[in-house]
């Protein structure tokens, strides 16, 4: 099976696929060698793909009914699926990750595309009663033109949640994906393409940050922008948004704790204690790189979760083990500087590198216990299978030192305690909040985004949909 069906060089503007002027190169970070290489965006080609957009909002894209674009959508969804084993392929290579890890993101793209298709014509407006002799409504419409600058640690899911919440309310979109990893993003859009999106709707310009991305964020007719990413570079784009005054969603990341408590079903718990920070080689903005654990059952939390920390393999995308490379050498750098700093604390646990190739870009998963609350460590998002376990006593304990970072994206609380379930839930401060469970499955439909520096705004679900909509309130005078 051959991962590269189509020409990764050219961008897509209107409908036209084209070659840029220059290229970059595309890495396995499994063997740190180069296998491909991308279109190298401008900002003259970011303005064409955002002039495409207006241009499609003005034709047939903007004239289709909701119905219409709702069977686009499924349509789209299905292809995915008669591509799903290429696109993990694809995924698995470009990113890294474990094949299994990769499959299940192309089957949550496939996902999105069936829920925002269905979704797309049951966004409906209100009647608000008012004074004697009018009529007055709302009506949801789209942005217009929405920008999306989506990372390279899930391609895949985040234009599902972004991209497709936006066309299903009828916006025209130009996406700028990470450098680092483009591919599936452009084959995303030869089967959006093949499923009859017309021209204009979806425009694809691949590209370094500073350039193709910073042209997306300035540029003075977009509407919208929707953004993934670091804290730093998303004050940047929310900055240069604001120049123009338009509206930004930024998910930012985050340092998510688990709050175990002495109640808590431990056999439950530990695959999510320990399966929420090592996924996609902890390069998940939701990643549960805390966990905090009251005293009774700290010593039993700490070696089982040791143990299972003992087990884990890392190795190349294809060996399909639990663990696989970094994103590049320059995150392994940040990562390891991260374990640096823990030198001086107590390694509980740590994966084992299987005999990989010398140029990947490797760390061994590793587990802390004893860990300070203040420790960097437990403070500031490591963006690697970096974990630490805090013990604490007293519920308001908990509930300082979870709360106690600039972060606030997702906790969980793993008691059997009904009352301490609802209190927590609404004490912790965290856009998701898991109760015996972390992540839900995914969960499409629910509502996502944080707080704090993990941003602003919410994806997924109806809230997606609300959030790529601007509402119009309409009084009809009838005496």
């Amino acid at each position: 099976m051959d991962a590269l069906w189509f020409d990764p060089t050219e961008i897509l503007i209107g409908g036209d696929w084209r070659a840029t002027k220059d290229t970059l190169p595309v890495e396995d970070p499994s063997t740190g060698k180069e296998f491909a290489r991308i279109g190298r965006g401008s900002a003259n080609d970011v303005d064409a793909a955002v002039g495409a957009a207006r241009h499609a909002l003005d034709g047939d894209w903007g004239r289709m009914t909701a119905v219409e674009r709702g069977r686009i959508l499924t349509r789209i969804g299905q292809l995915v699926h008669t591509r799903i084993d290429d696109l993990t392929a694809l995924e698995a290579r470009d990113v890294g990750k474990p094949l299994t890890q990769a499959r299940n993101d192309a089957i949550a793209l496939a996902r999105y595309m069936e829920f925002y298709g269905g979704a797309a014509d049951k966004v409906m407006g209100e009647t608000i009663p008012y004074l004697d002799g009018y009529t007055v409504y709302t009506l949801r419409e789209p942005h217009g033109v929405t920008g999306h600058i989506v990372p390279w640690n899930y391609p895949m899911q985040i234009i599902g949640r972004s991209v497709g919440a936006a066309l299903a309310m009828g916006n025209a979109c130009v996406l700028k994906p990470a450098e680092e990893a483009c591919l599936t993003a452009l084959a995303f859009a030869r089967l959006a393409e093949e499923a009859g999106l017309p021209k204009g709707a979806l425009n694809v310009v691949t590209g370094l940050g500073e350039e193709a991305g910073a042209a997306l964020s300035a540029h003075p007719d977009v509407d919208h922008i929707s953004f993934t990413g670091s804290v730093p570079v998303g004050g940047l784009v929310q900055a240069a948004a604001a120049q123009n005054v338009v509206p930004v969603t930024l998910e930012l990341g985050g340092k998510s704790p688990q709050l175990v408590f002495d109640d808590a079903d431990l056999d439950a718990a530990l695959p999510f204690l320990v399966g929420a920070c090592i996924q996609n080689a902890g390069q998940t903005c939701s990643a549960s790189s805390r966990i905090l654990v009251q005293r009774g059952v700290y010593d039993q939390v700490v070696a089982r979760m040791g143990a299972a920390y003992d087990a884990l393999r890392v190795g190349p995308a294809e060996a399909d083990l639990n663990v696989g490379p970094l994103i590049s050498a320059r995150q392994k750098e940040i990562v390891s500087g991260f374990l640096a700093q823990g030198a001086d604390l107590k390694i509980a646990g740590q994966g084992q590198i299987a005999d990989v190739p010398a140029g990947g870009h490797y760390v061994a998963p590793t587990l802390f216990a004893d860990v300070p609350p203040d420790h960097p460590l437990a403070r500031d998002e490591v963006f690697g299978p970096v974990q630490v376990i805090i013990p604490f006593d007293t519920e308001d304990e908990a509930v300082q030192i979870a709360n106690a970072t600039d972060y606030g994206l997702v906790a969980s609380i793993w008691t059997a305690n009904g009352a301490r379930q609802m209190r927590l839930a609404k004490r912790l401060r965290a856009g998701q909040v898991f109760i015996n469970n972390y992540g839900a499955g995914g969960g499409v439909e629910l509502p996502f985004g944080g707080v704090g520096k993990s941003g602003h705004g919410r994806e997924k679900g109806f809230e997606a949909l609300y959030g790529f909509s601007q509402l119009k309130t309409v009084a009809a005078k009838h005496d």
